[in-house]
C-alpha cells in the first residue's frame, strides 16, 4: 500500500507488517512482552465493556485487554494494513466477541455504537499534528460520556537531556513527527477538545506513558 505521510513510522513496510510482534519482541530484547502485558492491564477493562482499538495492528492488544476483562468485553478493531487484517482476522478467529473493521482513523468516521474506551497504542505520535487532531475527535465522537480515551505511547519529555545512548537510538528509529509529539502539552491538547481528569501510568524511565483521559459528560 502507497504511504500516506511520506515522514511517517507508523505505516509500515509490507515485511514489518507481516512480522510486526516478532519484530518488537526482538527489537525490546524480549522486554516489550513485559511492558505491553502490564500497560494493557492498567487500561483496566471492565467485564462488559465495549472497546475500541484505533490502528490495532495484529489484534495483540486486544486479545490480552480480552484476557483481562475475563472474555466479557467486547472488542473492535480499525486499521486500515491488508497484513495487519489477515493477522488479526487469524489471531482473534476463535473471539466471538472481537471483530475487525478496515478503515482509516485519520479521516472522520462514526460507528454504529458509542464505546467505553477507545485506547491507542504508538501510532498517534506517528502522525502530523493536524491529522492527530482528527484522530482526537474520532476517539471522543466515539465515546460514551465518561469514556476513557487511552492514549499509550512516548511522554511528553526534553530529549536533549537524555542519556546520549537514549538520545541515539530515539533518533535513529523515530520519524520527524516523533519529535513534534514529545514537545507538545497532551493533558491541554485534549481538554480543547472535551476531555479532562486525566491518569497517567509511565513506564521506560518516563519516556513512555499510559495516559488516560475522561470525556465529559
Amino acid at each position: 500500500m502507497k504511504k500516506i505521510y511520506q515522514d511517517s513510522g507508523v505505516e509500515l513496510k509490507k515485511f514489518t507488517a507481516s512480522n510486526y510482534d516478532t519484530i518488537m519482541n526482538i527489537a525490546s530484547f524480549g522486554m516489550y512482552k513485559g511492558f505491553i502485558k502490564n500497560a494493557i492491564k492498567a487500561v483496566d477493562v471492565q467485564p462488559n465493556d465495549k472497546v475500541l482499538d484505533l490502528g490495532c495492528g495484529t489484534g495483540r492488544n486486544i486479545l490480552l485487554m480480552n484476557n483481562f476483562s475475563g472474555n466479557n468485553s467486547s472488542f473492535t478493531g480499525l486499521d486500515i494494513s491488508e497484513d495487519m487484517e489477515k493477522q488479526f482476522l487469524a489471531n482473534t478467529k476463535e473471539h466471538k466477541n472481537i471483530k475487525f473493521i478496515n478503515k482509516r482513523i485519520d479521516q472522520p468516521f462514526e460507528l454504529d455504537q458509542k464505546f467505553d474506551k477507545v485506547f491507542i497504542s504508538f501510532v498517534i505520535h506517528g502522525f502530523p499534528h493536524e491529522i492527530r487532531k482528527i484522530v482526537i475527535k474520532n476517539a471522543y465522537d466515539n465515546l460514551k460520556p465518561g469514556g476513557t480515551f487511552n492514549i499509550l505511547d512516548f511522554s511528553e519529555f526534553d530529549m536533549n537531556k537524555m542519556p546520549f545512548h537514549h538520545r541515539l537510538v530515539f533518533k535513529k528509529i523515530e520519524c520527524k513527527y516523533a519529535f513534534d509529539f514529545i514537545e507538545r502539552d497532551w493533558k491541554s491538547i485534549l481538554k480543547d477538545y472535551g476531555f479532562n481528569d486525566f491518569y497517567e501510568t509511565f513506564y521506560f524511565k518516563k519516556y513512555v506513558r499510559l495516559l488516560k483521559a475522561v470525556k465529559i459528560s
